[in-house]
């Protein structure tokens, strides 16, 4: 089985479509196989994988990590739901821009976002289990999070009175992030 890069976006963020077999059963699909990542140069050392369930409106985000710094390849296996990359590297060209697309458990789409990027998502269905794979170990003390409304970003979300955790709530823009010092240290 194969994967096929079906786009790329900032450049580095790219959304995958695995090849899937189908019959009046079922389905199935791989989800990651290291020769077919390698071919397409992307990441295959994966330490740690988790999985939520959210309801309609929840937006979840936009979350990074600097220490270690983590690549997350991330889809969605019941619902629909919009997944964002932001390119917060200082010095990247296309730093504060966004991308998104809408992932479902229909369309099996995978969305690679490497470390450098902050991440986020709403749930469009009335519950979406967002599953992700990441590149680094989870650590409090080096994560963070950038507001989900940033004007300086102006990400189009597709809902209009998000459901948000108290953490997004109050997380920092991107000019916050980018004055503050982790962000000197931040290697991606």
């Amino acid at each position: 089985m194969e994967f096929r890069i079906e786009s790329k976006r900032l450049g580095d963020v790219v959304v995958l479509v695995p090849e899937v077999s189908q019959d009046e059963r079922g389905f199935f699909m791989e989800v990651f196989r290291k020769d077919q990542f390698e071919k397409l140069g992307l990441p295959t050392e994966f330490v740690q994988a988790n999985h939520s369930r959210s309801r309609k409106n929840v937006l979840r985000g936009l979350h990074f990590q600097w220490e270690p710094p983590m690549g997350k390849l991330m889809r969605v296996t019941v619902g629909t739901a919009f997944l964002v990359a932001v390119d917060i590297r200082k010095n990247s060209p296309t730093l504060g821009q966004w991308c998104g697309t809408e992932v479902s458990a229909e369309n099996r789409r995978q969305v690679w976002a490497p470390a450098g990027f902050a991440r986020g998502f709403c749930v469009l269905s009335e519950f979406a289990e967002v599953q992700y794979t990441c590149t680094g170990l989870y650590n409090s003390k080096g994560e963070s999070g950038i507001r989900w409304d940033d004007p300086k970003i102006g990400i189009e979300w597709p809902i209009r009175e998000p459901e948000l955790s108290q953490k997004d709530r109050v997380a920092r823009t991107l000019d916050e992030w980018l004055a503050s010092p982790e962000s000197d240290n931040f290697q991606y």
